[in-house]
């Protein structure tokens, strides 16, 4: 652990301080008072030594993601009432403020309900969008539009979504809770992927309610392209978007439609408002992956998180008024970056190197090292540009991230 925690602070040295100090020196670099529109990624965990896994195997020794290449950069504490958080406890964190139990979703540890930025986003006039690879109503993008004592009553989130926050824009996946049992929609029931999968709604028909209210419901990519519709439900999968098992075992990173797909369709109807948008984007392969200890396809599902920030970062050189930030819930896996040489001092079962992964541009390589499958306590990376990105500069617990956006959107 105690590598990811130094890589963490070499991640802040070597991309946030010098880019800090280049942001703030530069003729080109404006910073809007005021935040008309917040996007927000969160690769699940993905913690330093996943950043840098990626890295590798994208762009290189010298080469950087598009994740990286932000002015501004911090190492964000990621504890629950817990050393060691979950998706929900931590995403309630950083979506409404505060420390909260695992399982928990935007409740506090009385189980009452706190507002979230996105709500207050909503309240404000502006649109709003989750988005995500693994199910919509799983706990990252539930807690910034739900609130639930527990991240498993997923058909109870889906309905809040639509009768409460009245979110307008929801891609994902999971399916399976929003049809009754018996009753499958597009996604046949036990499919020979997952035979475990099928519908087990708790609220009737969601998909049909939703359509009464004004959602255009759609099940594939070329449906979710043509579309025009200001609110959008797309739903593309039984459960996540792809199959998270051990590297050879049936694992599969092929969503129906991409992340970056999904991201680009969303800012393009979300920025149709003029009062502006919120929008929250999780890549759930990178934690996922890591629960498998599956570096092939944790680096697949980074590099497609990194397209879409890529998107959104060209919306928002156009836009400057856009905050963006990307950061993690937690890290995942215990994961570190070593060299390949002829022995594993670390062992075989979970603590069994992985790799070796070329490094991109070169003939060099690199093994991941693995310590556990669940989650890890050290602290995230986040790198951020646009208005407020200055006060997410620094360390700080992850409830900072929900004050810095509701100052950044007055």
């Amino acid at each position: 652990m105690l590598a990811g925690v130094t890589l963490s602070l070499a991640l802040i040295g070597s991309i946030g301080f010098n880019q800090i100090a280049d942001a703030k020196s530069s003729n080109h670099y404006t910073n809007p008072k005021k935040a008309k529109n917040v996007i927000v990624f969160v690769g699940d965990g993905m913690g330093a030594s996943h950043r840098e896994a990626i890295r590798l195997a994208t762009k290189g020794l010298t080469g950087d993601l598009s994740m990286n290449k932000m002015p501004y950069v911090g190492n964000v504490h990621t504890s629950s009432t817990s050393v060691v958080t979950d998706s929900a406890a931590a995403a309630t964190a950083m979506a409404s403020g505060v420390k909260t139990y695992n399982g928990a979703i935007g409740v506090n540890p009385d189980k009452k309900p706190v507002k979230t930025v996105l709500e207050m986003a909503d309240k404000a006039g502006k649109s709003t969008g989750l988005v995500t690879t693994s199910q919509i109503t799983d706990a990252t993008p539930a807690a910034f539009g739900a609130h639930v004592e527990d991240r498993s009553k997923q058909s109870d989130i889906a309905k809040q979504y639509l009768e409460n926050s009245k979110v307008d824009v929801l891609l994902g996946g999971g399916e399976d809770f929003w049809y009754p049992a018996g009753n499958p929609g597009k996604f046949q029931d036990n499919p020979a992927k997952d035979v475990k999968e099928q519908s087990k709604g708790t609220q009737g028909n969601l998909v049909a309610e939703a359509k009464h209210m004004g959602y255009k419901y759609v099940t594939d990519k070329d449906g979710l392209m043509k579309t025009k519709n200001d609110k959008i439900l797309g739903l593309f999968a039984n459960e996540e978007m792809f199959e998270q098992r051990p590297e050879g075992e049936g694992d599969l990173y092929n969503p129906v439609v991409s992340l970056p797909d999904m991201t680009k369709k969303a800012i393009d109807t979300l920025s149709q408002n003029k009062r502006g948008f919120f929008l929250m984007v999780e890549e759930e392969g990178t934690d996922e992956m890591s629960h498998e200890n599956n570096g092939k396809l944790l680096i697949k599902a980074g590099q497609q998180l990194d397209k879409s920030v890529e998107a959104a970062k060209k919306f928002a050189q156009k836009h400057p008024e856009t905050l963006v930030l990307v950061v993690a819930d937690h890290e995942c896996g215990g994961l570190s970056i070593e060299e390949v040489n002829g022995s594993d001092e670390s062992g075989d079962g979970i603590s069994k190197e992985d790799g070796p992964f070329t490094v991109a541009h070169s003939n060099d390589q690199f093994t991941l090292d693995w310590t556990t499958s669940g989650h890890g306590g050290v602290s995230v990376p986040l790198t951020a540009m646009g208005p407020g990105a200055d006060q997410l500069a620094g360390t700080y617990e992850n409830t900072n991230i929900f004050k810095v956006i509701k100052k950044a959107m007055k």
